[in-house]
């Protein structure tokens, strides 16, 4: 009855199942979930930040893991093509800071529904609360699924193509619990060890009690791991109950979490000041000193540095109280304070779990599937698109790329 059977109804699902059926195809669309696109509803903290506008060679440059492997898929459907391709169906785009795109509503449903109803609109059928539990295959090839309906009931549904767009674990309430692993590893392919990426970071530092809700601008920060740096990067940090968070924490947190698991000593080191030398802040802060009243207290020129949550914590870091005048500060205690400012250390020791994570960083081996087409090496007909595959990149839009352009070829199921 079917050409192809999609599994999974995220970000590449819902792609790869509307271009199989604009190309012609039957297509089934399956769905554990009880709708479509619950990650896509999430994503960029509810806004969507559905792709990113930089350059070929720059993008590029944001793929962590098997970029070379990416490059077909994605110049076949590329980032301006995904940005023509949402505003033909309708939705308004803006382009942000940092080249990020997102929907003009600020509205991350706007996606979800858009895809879905283009989907519908190319005659997909689409199953919910349909739990596939099983590939079928015969000889080398795949020929359906098994899986489990709403009541409970084990089902089958047979096709000549099957697309495994399940996504990762990240996230696992939206329903990326795995399945799509289970299912590789079964029909004989290598599952590359996975991890959480772009995750928060779990730090030591005995003045975090202190900073739950800090936003940190503007700042530089470099990930060591024993004692190398192996990552620079500028923008946002903040502080929550699950850890270092923000931009910067985020894109270094790849490394950090391959380094931790390897037993690695981690630590960030933040810059809180990067457009000024040590010896310009200590200056600044001389003339900041000069211009205040004697009685004024440190936690005063503290406050003229940093933002006023983070004033009780730098005063414990350097050990000087923050109701000491100021006419008492020495020149020894503000040569400390620039080396804070200019170099306050978090030591990592442990990285938020996948329920945290915005991706999966591993899974199914690139090496097991042929990057012209995204059909498996070991199994015919059987296709992967999206975050079940071995592909991560920063945050930023890159990984809803990845999946909208992985999902667009595994959909054109050329052979």
């Amino acid at each position: 009855m079917y050409d192809v059977i999609v599994i999974g109804a995220g970000a590449a699902g819902l792609m790869a199942a509307a271009t199989a059926a604009r190309n012609g195809k039957q297509v089934l669309l399956m769905e554990k979930m009880e709708k479509a696109g619950r990650k896509i509803r999430i994503t960029g903290k509810g806004r969507c930040n559905l792709t990113n506008a930089r350059p070929p060679e720059e993008f590029k440059e944001a793929i962590r893991t098997n970029a070379e492997f990416f490059e077909i898929a994605f110049a076949e459907f590329n980032n301006k093509a995904t940005i023509r391709f949402f505003e033909r169906i309708g939705v308004k785009l803006d382009i942000e800071r940092g080249q990020r795109v997102f929907p003009k509503s600020g509205k991350a449903w706007d996606i979800a529904n858009a895809l879905t109803d283009y989907c519908i609109d190319n005659g997909v059928e689409i199953i919910y609360n349909a739990r596939v539990s099983d590939i079928l295959t015969i000889d080398g090839k795949v020929y359906g699924v098994k899986y489990v309906n709403k009541r409970g009931f084990e089902r089958k549904e047979e096709a000549e193509n099957v697309i495994i767009a399940t996504g990762g674990v990240s996230y696992p309430g939206t329903g990326s619990t795995g399945d799509g692993y289970i299912f590789a590893d079964r029909t004989g392919h290598h599952i590359e060890e996975v991890r959480p990426s772009l995750t928060p970071l779990r730090t030591s530092h005995p003045q975090k009690k202190f900073l739950d809700g800090l936003l940190l601008k503007n700042v530089q920060a470099r990930l060591v791991v024993d004692d190398e740096v192996v990552r620079e990067e500028f923008g946002e940090i903040s502080f929550s109950d699950r850890g270092i968070e923000g931009a910067v924490a985020l894109r270094v947190s790849r490394d950090a979490v391959d380094a931790l698991i390897d037993d690695k000593r981690v630590k960030l080191i933040v810059d809180m000041k990067p457009a000024l030398t040590e010896e310009m802040l200590f200056d600044r802060i001389k003339r900041e000193i000069a211009e205040m009243q004697p009685e004024e207290f440190f936690s005063e020129l503290l406050r003229k540095l940093v933002p006023k949550h983070f004033v009780i914590p730098i005063a414990h870091e350097l050990d000087v109280h923050s109701k000491n005048y100021i006419r008492k500060v020495t020149d020894a205690e503000i040569h400390r304070l620039v080396k804070v400012l200019k170099g306050m250390v978090f030591p990592i020791t442990d990285y938020a779990p996948f329920e945290f994570a915005v991706v999966t960083a591993g899974g199914v081996s690139c090496d097991d599937v042929n990057r012209y087409t995204m059909e498996s090496l070991k199994v015919k007909g059987l296709y992967f698109a999206g975050e079940i595959l071995d592909i991560d990149a920063n945050t930023g839009g890159y990984n809803l790329q990845i999946a909208f352009s992985t999902g667009r070829l595994a959909g054109q199921l050329k052979k």
